[in-house]
């Protein structure tokens, strides 16, 4: 007989002999439309063909921070992991092109340009350090949230900012610029927004509708500031592992989960700011004049970045790919 065991309080089936057993990891909250594509594409990796392949999926950042979910998969405690590119830095820094250098895009289009480039470099870097990216994707816009208004860089510099746990590179650079930031893990925005420890956090509308974040941050800087980027990926071990007839069908169904996820997140992130202003948020909106500010402000440190949070052959592969999509946009 089969049993059923509550692990970290969800239910996990015993694989059947043979079967392999994929457990995926990932910051995205329980119940949310993440969380529900990913219990979708488990269904469709158990029907795959082969004998198919067991998934478990573990959300809300039970298996704690991303840097500890790379850490887990290293070791085969898990063997997949839905990060963003400040996760998948941990693995290769090369993916933080996608997400590290802020109003580079001007788009979601030019996001996907981009992305769909690099790719193949991009897998190829990953593989080489023994992960198989499943897909690729982007959950939006990240904007600033805070507990006073912020509308130009100065009002920014005045407030405690969350910045992610272990990135001192960053927090390094936002310091030089004046800024001041906190590190903490995820997990601690909330507390830290309500004890003070921070004022300010940069994120998707759909994680603060999520987190609660506008409970205690009541203020929204309508600035596209820069895309949450990510992957899900596969340790490369467990993947070969998986018969080839099994491992199309998997790639094919997680690619159109990824194209899925992405289509519902971007839809999530108006309606997130809506939902939020009908219990209290304050949107601020961004003129020309005031988003042509932040541009001058931040592209003073690009030179900082390049070398130093990105890597510098991508921060230049990047650059050069705008301008060859703007350019034949204008023709």
């Amino acid at each position: 007989m089969r049993i059923l065991r509550v692990v970290l309080g969800l239910m996990i089936a015993v694989a059947a002999e043979g079967q392999v057993r994929v457990r995926l990891a990932t910051l995205a909250p329980k119940g949310t439309s993440f969380h529900q594509i990913l219990l979708g594409l488990g269904e469709k990796w158990r029907q795959a063909p082969g004998g198919g392949v067991l998934l478990t999926v573990y959300p809300d950042g039970v298996m704690g921070g991303e840097a500890d979910v790379v850490r887990r998969m290293r070791v085969g405690q898990i063997q997949a992991g839905m990060l963003t590119a400040v996760g998948l830095s941990e693995i290769d820094p090369s993916v933080l092109a996608m997400q590290n250098m802020p109003m580079v895009f001007r788009s979601l289009e030019e996001v996907e340009f981009v992305a769909e480039r690099l790719r193949p470099q991009l897998e190829k870097r990953f593989a080489d350090k023994g992960f198989v990216p499943l897909f690729w994707g982007d959950a939006g816009w990240v904007r600033f949230f805070s507990k006073s208004p912020v509308e130009r860089p100065a009002d920014l510099q005045k407030l405690k900012q969350f910045c992610w746990a272990g990135d001192t590179k960053q927090a390094d650079i936002m310091k030089a610029g004046g800024y001041r930031p906190v590190l903490l893990e995820t997990s601690d925005i909330l507390p830290g927004l309500q004890t003070g420890l921070i004022e300010a956090v940069a994120m998707p509308p759909f994680f603060a509708l999520a987190a609660q974040v506008d409970t205690q941050a009541k203020h929204m800087l309508a600035l596209n500031w820069a895309p949450i980027f990510g992957a899900t990926v596969i340790a490369k071990k467990t993947w070969d592992a998986i018969p080839a007839a099994t491992q199309q069908a998997m790639l094919q169904s997680a690619r159109e989960s990824g194209e899925q996820m992405k289509t519902k997140n971007r839809a999530e992130a108006d309606q997130a700011v809506t939902a939020m202003q009908k219990r209290g948020l304050v949107t601020h909106a961004v003129t020309p004049q005031v988003e042509a500010e932040w541009r001058k402000a931040t592209e003073e440190y690009y030179p900082k970045i390049r070398g130093n949070l990105v890597p510098a052959d991508l921060f230049d592969e990047v650059q050069k790919l705008l301008q060859e999509y703007r350019a034949a946009r204008k023709k």
